[in-house]
């Protein structure tokens, strides 16, 4: 005697479930902003992210105030969406050197949330980021 707990069809509308739940990708498209502290005390800085998704592709640019007060924009390389996990880096020149922050974060609903890291004299310095997606206002 065999007993099925799921029939054959409930089983198949499972798995179709399943496999839709995870090819659904979070929508990380548009304009995103966060605020971190500024130099030495100073007012903090607004960044802007805006990003465009194509299929698993993530392309887009950091806008950010520098030292002088302008906003300098930067593309960011390695873009990708995995589900709702969004991963990308930013390379700034300064002085000659070049500096490199890797960011990577959780898309839910109008939020990001995940690390930014980066490598300062040698040492990895890890910090966590914010971001909520800007809408126009009505």
């Amino acid at each position: 005697m065999k007993l099925s707990i799921i029939s054959p069809s409930c089983g198949a509308i499972v798995a179709l479930l399943f496999a839709a739940s995870l090819a659904h990708a979070a929508d990380a498209n548009g304009k995103w902003s966060w605020t971190s502290p500024g130099r030495n005390g100073g007012p903090d800085r607004t960044n802007t992210l805006t990003l465009k998704v194509e299929g698993t592709k993530l392309t887009g640019n950091v806008a950010a105030p520098g030292r002088d007060g302008k906003v300098n924009e930067t593309a960011i390389s390695d873009g990708k969406l995995d589900g709702d996990t969004v991963a990308f880096s930013v390379t700034r020149e300064f002085n000659g050197n070049s500096f490199t922050a890797k960011y990577n974060g959780k898309v839910a609903a109008d939020e990001i949330t995940g690390k930014i890291e980066t490598t300062r004299n040698g040492e990895a310095q890890s910090r966590d980021w914010k971001a909520k997606r800007v809408t126009d206002a009505k």
